[in-house]
């Protein structure tokens, strides 16, 4: 292949980079070396088998573990340097996890704005209307008075976004959004995701989700046994894998080439993002 392919805002730093990344628990060897970087208004797809390392990436991205090599650079600010305020910089970067990891005694409003009230001491009212603003993104303004418990899986997990956008970052990590949701919430979530990749706004994304990855990232990273196998815009690496095991991965997923010419399932369920051009 000649030349490398173009990718959002290749023209600037990137705002994420991962730099030989190791991490280790005891003798498991979590990541091997990985090196990839997200650039600004990107989304980024990482795909590969349970336990590959896709994860874990996203907890050492924001500091959540420690890495045992290599650096983490976040918007210049390297991460692993033990003068860094990790507490400053996980307020720029957004995260949303498995089990939407709500407050189950708090509503949905005030789960949206705990962060504003705790970390940034916005008055109530202040915080109030912009925890509104973003239930109603979400589509669940109506909602805002109910507790965890009182919504569904897809409903929850749309708050925990909310929650992430609350504090304004200039990156999303979302690990898994979807996996512990039944099939009939996915689909409210992957398209509140969506909309937040038309919008232009940074995304990393640890997913299964092969149709969301092929038609909404613009990036696609394939892990397997702790490293990076390949990366590439997402017909490439759906149409064109260069790599064996990514072939092998995506052909036991039951993903082929032609798939968006299936005539029902997933594959219909999103449009192709057109990025709009000033």
């Amino acid at each position: 292949m000649s030349g490398h392919p173009t990718r959002v805002g290749e023209h600037e730093p990137p705002i994420l980079l991962f730099e030989a990344v190791v991490k280790r628990y005891g003798n498991v060897l979590a990541l091997d070396g990985v090196h990839f970087h997200v650039n600004r208004g990107e989304v980024v797809c990482l795909i590969g088998p349970s336990g590959s390392g896709k994860s874990t990436l996203l907890r050492c991205a924001n500091g959540l573990e420690a890495v045992d090599g290599g650096r983490v650079i976040f918007e210049g600010i390297d991460l692993v340097d033990r003068r860094t305020n990790l507490v400053q910089v996980r307020q720029r970067i957004g995260m949303v996890f498995q089990h939407f990891e709500l407050f189950p005694h708090m509503t949905a409003l005030r789960n949206v704005t705990s962060g504003l009230r705790t970390v940034r001491r916005m008055p109530r009212l202040e915080a109030d209307a912009r925890g509104l603003a973003l239930l109603q993104k979400v589509g669940l303004v109506a909602k805002a008075g109910q507790h965890p418990a009182e919504l569904s899986g897809g409903q929850q997990q749309r708050v925990a976004i909310a929650r992430a956008l609350a504090m304004e970052p200039d990156v999303m990590l979302f690990d898994e959004p979807t996996s512990a949701l039944d099939p009939e919430t996915i689909g409210e979530v992957l398209s509140v995701m969506k909309r937040l990749a038309d919008e232009g706004m940074t995304m990393v994304v640890v997913t299964h989700e092969m149709d969301f990855a092929r038609r909404v990232a613009d990036w696609v990273v394939v892990f397997d046994r702790a490293r990076v196998l390949e990366e590439g815009p997402p017909a490439r690496i759906f149409e064109q894998p260069v790599v064996a095991r990514t072939r092998e991965f995506l052909s036991h997923l039951g993903w082929h080439a032609d798939a968006d010419d299936a005539g029902d399932g997933v594959a219909r369920r999103f449009a192709p993002r057109e990025r709009e051009t000033s």
